[in-house]
């Protein structure tokens, strides 16, 4: 009898997506898996016709081959039901029938788990690097076991349950599963006589000081990466690293932008109109001199080289542009009116021409 149409099976039609079909195999294979259905020849034969199916429709080339030529197109690829198939469930099924167990977990030496910190810096010590102390709380392995979780002088036995496999096997269903052993939690050996110091755990809960360098250019978010310093690693293997996330404080006259840096500066009325050099302050605390063009409109953007943020690596540093605002004097005494009305009669009234056309952009960008 011809096998039939794996989307039928599924329930799905022909354009699922892979988490529809993804889906459509979960619930099938948990309304007929075997446990569920003890001794029913009929649903056992719909889990196996289920994964079946979905070893060809989860998998991106059977499923094109099977869509082009039918059961045909998969020559022995998909020749009846597929035991690794469940090399999947960790995935699909999670632990619902222990498949986590039996395929998700290894033995062995294991990577320890990465330790995050958020750190918070001045934005000059973002600019400019600084070194900082900090204490992370962490695990480490007991130094009078080395770890093991032996008390000196005695060593860890193998497990008389799995017998240092740290697995045990057990049929369930129409196959043989393997679920990692509770006794010895999957590492295959037991401790007979628990170190003191740190209860038979092998590690040691503490609070590490480190002394780390921010390096000149960083930005608010900027991760370090201090290698080894994270949880250490399962069954003897490497520790995990650090990662320490920067958080930057803004400040009260400077704005960032990438290596530059933007400041907004008043100048007075004649200042802009005749031309004038100002002092800028500078991100290290001096003041830099900045020259005022002869009729500098309010806005316009004045530059100063090599006073923004060192680049990151340490290849040169930003520039510092100062925005300029004309101050107009809201209140003048009797002198100051008179010499403004005697400028005012020589001097053209503005119209429209005599706009800032950057200005006005700016405007219309903010009004649409």
């Amino acid at each position: 009898m011809p096998p039939r149409d794996y989307y039928e099976v599924l329930g799905v039609p022909r354009n699922a997506s892979e988490q529809e079909i993804k889906s459509a195999y979960r619930r099938l294979a948990l309304k007929h898996h075997p446990d569920r259905n003890p001794g029913d020849a009929s649903a056992e034969e719909r889990f196996k016709e289920a994964a079946e199916a979905y070893g060809v429709l989860g998998d991106p080339d059977k499923r094109r081959r099977y869509d082009t030529y039918g059961h045909a197109g998969l020559g022995g690829a998909a020749a009846g039901f597929d035991p690794t198939i469940f090399s999947d469930f960790s995935d699909i099924l999670g632990d619902f029938f222990g498949f986590g167990d039996a395929f998700g977990r290894r033995r062995g030496p294991r990577r320890g788990s990465d330790l995050r910190y958020n750190l918070d810096v001045s934005f000059e010590e973002a600019a400019f690097g600084t070194e900082a102390q900090i204490r992370i709380p962490r695990a480490e392995r007991c130094a009078t076991c080395a770890g093991s979780g032996a008390a000196p002088g005695t060593q860890p036995v193998t497990c008389p349950t799995c017998r240092g496999a740290g697995q045990v096997t057990f049929q369930q269903g129409f196959f043989s599963v393997a679920r990692s052993c509770s006794h010895c939690r999957g590492s295959g050996r037991i401790v007979a006589e628990p170190c003191k110091a740190c209860r038979g755990e092998g590690l040691l809960h503490v609070e590490r000081t480190l002394q780390i360098r921010i390096p000149p250019g960083v930005d608010n978010g900027s991760q370090l990466r201090i290698g080894g310093e994270g949880e250490p690693g399962g069954q003897g293997g490497p520790s995990g690293d650090l990662y320490v996330f920067l958080r930057v404080a803004d400040h009260p006259f400077f704005k960032r932008d990438g290596t530059h840096l933007v400041c907004e500066m008043p100048v007075g009325v004649t200042q802009a109109a005749l031309g004038a050099t100002i002092d800028v302050p500078t991100l290290e605390g001096g003041k830099a001199k900045l020259s005022v063009p002869e009729g500098t409109q309010s806005g316009t953007v004045l530059k100063l080289r090599g006073q923004g943020i060192p680049s990151l690596g340490g290849r040169g540093r930003g520039d510092l542009h100062v925005l300029v605002r004309v101050v107009v004097p809201k209140h003048l005494n009797a002198e100051q009116r008179k010499l403004f009305e005697q400028l005012a009669k020589t001097l053209p009234v503005p119209d429209l021409k005599d706009r800032d056309k950057s200005l006005l952009d700016r405007m219309k960008d903010l009004l649409s």
